[in-house]
């Protein structure tokens, strides 16, 4: 049996049932996962300080991959942190429609979007300029924008799709502008990928009116932020959506991974067996496909997606089930498909 080391980046709200979520299903899975701990939730970061993101660094460094929950944003975002420290360039965030999910849209979406982990609006929170004026600085560097891009490219060869460049180059000529350079500079690697630039709001209205156009969209860092919430809106909830932030070596080659779910914390339903851990274990199928286990990754993903549509999921995807046993169900599930694989 396969072993690897997994940093579990432990949160805030929900954090805890979805950490015994991934606990269950670690055990089902026909490979070992040791989980090393580090608290990140929001008592642990005022009492240890930068201490915690120390101890956090190191260990993501030395074991390269970890899984993340969701982490209350106060005085300082942790996400925000772990991404300047472990130099993440690129988050992925796979959008597709769940059969057995009733949403409001009623055509079908398999989009991968490709955000630049650091820089646009998010690097600077600001300053006011006397009482009614405020101003921040918005930054986009080559290096990330490449990597981005390349890793676009390879997705998309895998998938047998286009890449869509998105952003707002006509207006923002010069952040945007550097951004869809890059990302045509490095089109040309791939001469037989069909590529194209859209400006960022059509995007938002062709992706409703013909999602089968696109497959995987490659946009700077808020944009790619506004977009993976729209798109997680349409196939029904937030909480649907998994992420994985990537570092890479000077060759291109991924160093350091990180994979999470992709909502918030959501207090109000924190301790009561409520929440959802679709995109948890959907992040922890994702995991599983980078470390090699594709096999299991796969049977996990067609676990997790059986269940939801014959409605043996949560109450907030149309389902009935507490946290606890619809992560039962996904193991009973799992483990049918993998004692006959």
């Amino acid at each position: 049996m396969n072993s690897y080391k997994v940093v579990e980046l432990l949160g805030d709200g929900i954090a805890t049932e979805l950490s015994t979520s991934i606990h269950r299903v670690a055990k089902s899975l026909p490979c070992e996962l040791e989980f090393i701990q580090v608290d990140l939730s929001d008592e642990e970061r005022i009492r240890r300080g930068a201490e915690v993101y120390d101890e956090a660094e190191k260990l993501m460094r030395e074991h390269r991959v970890s899984i993340k929950y969701p982490t209350a944003t106060t005085k300082d975002s942790p996400n925000r942190i772990l991404r300047s420290r472990c130099q993440f360039a690129v988050i992925h965030r796979p959008v597709a429609t769940i059969p057995g999910i009733t949403t409001n849209f009623k055509r079908h979406l398999d989009i991968d979007i490709v955000r630049i982990a650091t820089g646009g609006t998010y690097e600077d929170a600001g300053r006011r300029i006397g009482p009614d004026t405020a101003v921040s600085m918005r930054v986009i560097s080559r290096g990330p924008s490449k990597h981005a891009s390349r890793f676009a490219f390879k997705l998309a060869m895998v998938r047998g799709t286009g890449v869509v460049a998105a952003s707002k180059y006509t207006i923002q000529q010069a952040t945007d502008g550097l951004f869809d350079e890059v990302a045509h500079g490095v089109a040309r690697d791939y001469p037989t990928i069909d590529f194209r630039s859209e400006l960022f709001d059509a995007l938002l209205a062709n992706l409703i009116i013909n999602p089968e156009k696109y497959g995987v969209i490659v946009v700077p860092n808020e944009y790619g932020d506004f977009l993976s919430d729209a798109a997680c809106g349409l196939i029904g909830s937030i909480g649907l959506g998994d992420s994985a932030s990537y570092a890479f070596d000077d060759e291109g080659e991924v160093i350091l991974a990180m994979f999470d779910p992709s909502g918030g914390t959501a207090p109000d339903i924190a301790g009561q067996n409520l929440c959802n851990p679709t995109a948890a274990l959907l992040a922890l199928a994702s995991l599983l496909r980078h470390v090699g286990e594709l096999d299991a990754s796969q049977a996990l993903r067609s676990s997790i997606f059986a269940a939801i549509d014959e409605k043996r999921t949560t109450p907030d995807i149309g389902g009935t089930l507490s946290t606890t046993e619809f992560t039962e169900e996904v193991c009973n599930r799992f483990e049918k498909l993998t004692a006959t694989a």
